[in-house]
């Protein structure tokens, strides 16, 4: 097992021209990923981050950390795994396929954490190859929060591993409880507090040397601007989120919040402005 520690995020210069420089990568279909762990070993939750993230996603609280927020915190780690020669593809044309969250304790403004990367299976998918990113924290000797990010090679053929499958099921009707409006400046606003600059979010123009009519929501926006509907008033000691990613949101744009909620979660869909099209499927568990 390979692990490296990383003490200072790479500037966003350096992040594009790494990930630019991953295009001449041409591999195949992989049966197994190398195994590396990436650390980020000190960071310190700050306060006047949190409160930038909880007011744009639409969070009510911005005095505690949301659910999805941990993930920022992974970002530097995972630019640096799919830029690096570790990575086997590109590091342009991977996409966000799904993702899953958990909370085993609550965080804190303040706190100083331990932030892991390791890198996880692979599955063969109809539009190339699946692979998953194992990422922790933990505070002091507790492991706080964990997610799975699973991400797509698209064009990899032909693809190995056990067939990737979506774990959500919706076996029930939905029912439209709340929309929301995407300004076509959010691509700029999102990626200035996550750290997530990629062309295709920022504006059309950029958006359209990669294939995309518009500049498109980031997944995880989307994905926390549901979850800020659904949560209950109180803070949360333990959480689940799992979302899968369907269709790009394109900017500007409308989505509508379509539920079923329960006692303790809720399945939902974020749909385009007339409730047809999903763009994710998530499913909440408190």
């Amino acid at each position: 097992m390979k692990t490296l520690e990383i003490t200072q995020a790479p500037s966003l210069a350096a992040t594009f021209f790494r990930a630019v420089g991953t295009g001449s990568k041409r591999p195949g279909a992989i049966a197994k990923l190398p195994e590396v762990t990436l650390v980020l070993p000190k960071v310190v939750l700050d306060a006047s981050h949190i409160a930038q993230y909880a007011a744009l996603c639409g969070f009510k609280k911005a005095d505690g950390v949301p659910l999805i927020y941990p993930q920022m915190l992974t970002f530097p780690l995972v630019t640096h795994y799919i830029s690096s020669p570790d990575c086997p593809w590109p590091a342009l044309g991977t996409v966000h396929l799904a993702n899953a969250i958990t909370q085993h304790q609550p965080l804190q403004a303040g706190d100083t954490v331990r932030v892991e990367l390791q890198t996880g299976d692979v599955f063969a998918h109809e539009k190339g190859q699946v692979f998953d990113l194992k990422l922790r924290i933990l505070r002091g000797d507790d492991l706080v929060w964990t997610a799975t990010q699973t991400l797509l090679r698209v064009g990899v053929k032909p693809a190995s591993g056990a067939p990737y499958a979506g774990q959500i099921e919706l076996d029930a009707p939905l029912s439209c409880q709340a929309e929301f409006v995407a300004a076509a400046n959010l691509g700029r606003r999102y990626g200035a507090v996550s750290g997530d600059r990629n062309p295709i979010h920022l504006t059309a123009l950029t958006a359209k040397l990669f294939g995309f009519k518009r500049a498109i929501a980031h997944g995880m926006w989307t994905s926390a601007r549901a979850t800020a509907c659904l949560l209950p008033a109180q803070a949360l000691q333990q959480a689940e989120l799992n979302v899968e990613f369907k269709t790009p949101l394109f900017l500007p744009g409308k989505a509508t919040l379509w539920t079923q909620r329960a006692t303790h979660g809720a399945l939902f869909e974020v749909r385009d402005g007339k409730g047809q099209k999903p763009h994710l499927r998530g499913q909440l568990r408190f």
